[in-house]
């Protein structure tokens, strides 16, 4: 991921300035510095898992945002029971195996390429996810663009595929969100927990879902009637992490893709998708603005590759393939009930 960031950063490769030779004697691995991180990472998400599989057990919702809720971040619940840290072992596990298989995928191409790169650095977050995510850092040039295809998509095939073996199972293991709480919501005059939109692939993993567990509880009702397991809410945040880094333009991993195939039109694909996103921010959801600002801030530099040789043969199924998962992990609008107009009306209200 890269090293600016939102609930996850803007792309999980940053590239500076790249220099004319490689770097003949690196600087020395800062080990210490990605073992704290990661320390205060798997931390930071297994308080908010706990928080999660709390609701979870009480028949609420994951992301439960009543006043008589516990706390976002119950760091006390550790201080007085720390053996409560295994409930949130689901939650933080999925999350932080689906980061990390997204950065190992960069890292693992480096080093296959010869490219000089950090270890993954993760990042604590705030109390909603407990991460923004993790990146990696680039310290050599990338000399072909065959190299940065490679390195760029990756990441985003290997965490999309820990995402996709973990969403069968986290559905299944999800359950129907009670008549009577969905009564209380609709007297309340709207949902007392953060509504999340789904991407395509939720919709196809429910329908399959719904046609092979014909038995269970929850397989009749619609997503947003269901109560979402900690690891379904963990696969949802790696499929949204996936889409914003397969977003094609500046330094994300898509514009990686975008430049490594066609470098003259890496520019005008920028600028589109940053239009888009403004656009989806107005209409859908307000966060899309703080995207196209990112996706224009990382779109003013790019990596010098060499122009040949050409990315062909099998990397344009790869390339065509990139572009599916886009379509399938992108949720167009990821909180619902928060586009401009929305936002500003419930404002005024409050």
């Amino acid at each position: 991921m890269s090293e600016s960031s939102l609930p996850l950063p803007s792309s999980t490769i940053d590239f500076y300035q790249p220099l004319p030779v490689p770097v003949v004697h690196p600087p020395r691995p800062r080990y210490w510095l990605h073992a704290l991180l990661l320390l205060m990472t798997c931390f930071t998400t297994l308080v908010v898992g706990i928080r999660m599989q709390y609701n979870f057990n009480q028949d609420h919702p994951a992301l439960w945002l009543d006043d008589n809720s516990p706390s976002l971040f119950p760091v006390d619940w550790i201080v007085k029971h720390p053996r409560r840290l295994l409930g949130g072992l689901p939650f933080a596990g999925t999350l932080m195996l689906i980061l990390l298989a997204h950065e190992m995928g960069h890292y693992l191409y480096c080093r296959y390429y010869g490219v000089w790169a950090t270890l993954p650095y993760f990042i604590p977050g705030p109390p909603l996810f407990g991460t923004f995510g993790a990146f990696i850092r680039i310290r050599s040039p990338i000399r072909s663009r065959t190299a940065l295809f490679d390195i760029g998509i990756a990441g985003p095939i290997a965490g999309f595929a820990v995402a996709c073996a973990v969403l069968p199972v986290s559905l299944w293991l999800s359950k129907p969100m009670p008549a009577a709480f969905l009564k209380w919501d609709a007297a309340a005059g709207g949902p007392s927990y953060l509504d999340l939109g789904f991407p395509l692939i939720f919709q196809i993993a429910h329908r399959l879902f719904a046609m092979t567990s014909a038995g269970h509880a929850a397989a009749v009702l619609p997503l947003t009637h269901m109560i979402l397991h900690p690891m379904a809410i963990a696969a949802w945040i790696g499929m949204f992490a996936t889409s914003l880094n397969l977003l094609p333009g500046g330094q994300l991993d898509g514009g990686h893709i975008v430049f490594s195939i066609a470098p003259q039109a890496h520019r005008f694909v920028s600028r589109l998708t940053i239009m888009v996103l403004l656009t989806m921010g107005y209409f859908l959801w307000t966060g899309w603005f703080v995207w196209a600002l990112l996706l224009q801030l990382s779109s003013l530099r790019h990596p010098q590759v060499a122009e040949l040789p050409r990315v062909s043969g099998g990397r344009m199924w790869l390339a065509l393939f990139a572009l599916l998962m886009l379509i399938l992990t992108l949720a167009p609008a990821p909180i619902l009930h928060a586009s401009l107009p929305e936002v500003i009306r419930q404002f005024r209200q409050r």
